[in-house]
C-alpha cells in the first residue's frame, strides 16, 4: 500500500484527489494540505511514498518547495497551467497532470509511481551492500553488517557489528530506501532495526546486542509480523 500526502492550497481540488484515490486499491492517501508550511513540516518528519503536489499556489513556487523538501519522497506534480512541465520533469518528477484531469489520467500516473516502487524495492532485494556517503568518502556497507539505524537530528548513525559507527547527512526515510525490507524495519521514528539481530522484545522495547529500542505502537505490529 503507498500512503501519500496531497498539496494543494484549493480545497476543491484536493476533493478530486482524495476521490480518485478512493477509488485505487493499492493507494492511500493520509493527509491533505492547503497550508504550505504544514505540509513541509509533515513531509520533512514522517514517511511519504508519494506526493500530489500543486504548483501554482500564493506562497512558495510547488517546484522550489519539492526541492526544499529532506526527504525525496515520489512527487506526481498537478496544477493548471502547462507551463511548468519541462521543469517539473528536471526534477525527477513521477508524472505532470494538467488540471482538469480525469480519473483515468490520474490512475496512470499513479500506476507509474508504484512500479518505479516495486521496481526499487525488486532491486534492493538483490543486493548484498548499499552505498552512502560520510566523512568524505563513499563507504559501502553489508547489510548484515548492519545492527540499527538512529536518528540524530538531520543525521543518521549506523551502527555496525564490530561496533563502528558512521554518522551521515541524511533522513530516516532515505536510508531506510536503500534498505530491503522486511529485514529493515522502522521500530521508532528515531530508529531502523535489523530482524535478524533483535535477540528479544519485552513489552515496548526490543534488546539488539547492548541496544534496548523502544517500539512505537504503529510500528511493533509490523515488527513482530516479521519475526
Amino acid at each position: 500500500m503507498m500512503q501519500a500526502v496531497a498539496l494543494d492550497d484549493e480545497a476543491l481540488a484536493l476533493d478530486v484527489i482524495q476521490a480518485y484515490c478512493g477509488q485505487i486499491d493499492y493507494v492511500e492517501l493520509t493527509h491533505t494540505f492547503t497550508e504550505q508550511g504544514k505540509a513541509i513540516r509533515y513531509l520533512n518528519k514522517f514517511d511519504v511514498d508519494l506526493l500530489f503536489l500543486d504548483i501554482r499556489m500564493p506562497e512558495l513556487n510547488g517546484i522550489d518547495l519539492y526541492k526544499s523538501l529532506k526527504q525525496k519522497t515520489k512527487v506526481i506534480f498537478t496544477t493548471a497551467f502547462d507551463n511548468y512541465a519541462i521543469e517539473g520533469f528536471n526534477v525527477d518528477a513521477i508524472d505532470y497532470l494538467l488540471k482538469p484531469f480525469s480519473f483515468e489520467r490520474f490512475q496512470k500516473a499513479v500506476e507509474k509511481a508504484k512500479n518505479q516502487l516495486d521496481l526499487e524495492l525488486a532491486n534492493s532485494k538483490e543486493k548484498t551492500h548499499f552505498s552512502i556517503r560520510a566523512d568524505f568518502k563513499l563507504h559501502q556497507i553489508a547489510f548484515e553488517d548492519v545492527v540499527l539505524i538512529e536518528a540524530l537530528d538531520d543525521y543518521v548513525q549506523i551502527h555496525l557489528e564490530n561496533g563502528n559507527k558512521i554518522v551521515a547527512r541524511m533522513t530516516m526515510k532515505g536510508i531506510l530506501d536503500k534498505l530491503p525490507g522486511p529485514q529493515f524495519l522502522r521500530a521508532h521514528r528515531s530508529y531502523i532495526v535489523s530482524i535478524k539481530k533483535i535477540s528479544s522484545i519485552y513489552k515496548d522495547t526490543a534488546k539488539i546486542g547492548t541496544f534496548t529500542v523502544p517500539l512505537s505502537k504503529s510500528y511493533k505490529a509490523d515488527i513482530l509480523k516479521n519475526l
